[in-house]
């Protein structure tokens, strides 16, 4: 990570592209999985807490709250889904419909990320010229 308020967003978004790879290799595994008896799907937690972590600060400016979060200690957390629940008969509740659309929305979000880093870099680029 760069070490400067320049790019602070830069450094978030980094963290959250890093997340959606973390959850697009979790979703494989649970599609990979899908018939596997007793296999719970699993899931990356990262969202809710970098809500969490900007809604803790007392800073008014979302600029603010970006430069005062630690990047350290914001981190993509994995976690079992509905680890009691099963709708089928052998314990596992992958269901492949549901994976694919989730997949695909993370796909979605991971090329946003990374296209938006890209154009930050390139705003910066075009300031330094």
């Amino acid at each position: 990570m760069i070490n400067s308020n320049v790019y602070d967003y830069v450094n978030l978004m980094d963290k959250a592209a890093d997340a959606a790879w973390i959850r697009d290799q979790v979703i494989s595994n649970n599609i990979t999985n899908v018939d596997t008896p007793g296999y719970k799907r699993q899931d990356v937690s990262f969202e809710a807490e970098l809500e969490k972590a900007l809604s803790g600060t007392r800073f008014m400016t979302m600029d603010d709250k970006v430069a005062a979060l630690s990047m350290d200690r914001l981190d993509p957390r994995t976690y079992t889904d509905y680890a009691s629940f099963s709708y089928r008969l052998d314990g596992n509740n992958v269901d492949i419909e549901t994976e694919n659309v989730v997949l695909a929305k993370n796909q979605v979000k991971y090329e946003g990320l990374i296209r938006s880093i890209n154009q930050e870099f390139l705003n910066l680029k075009t300031v330094l010229k």
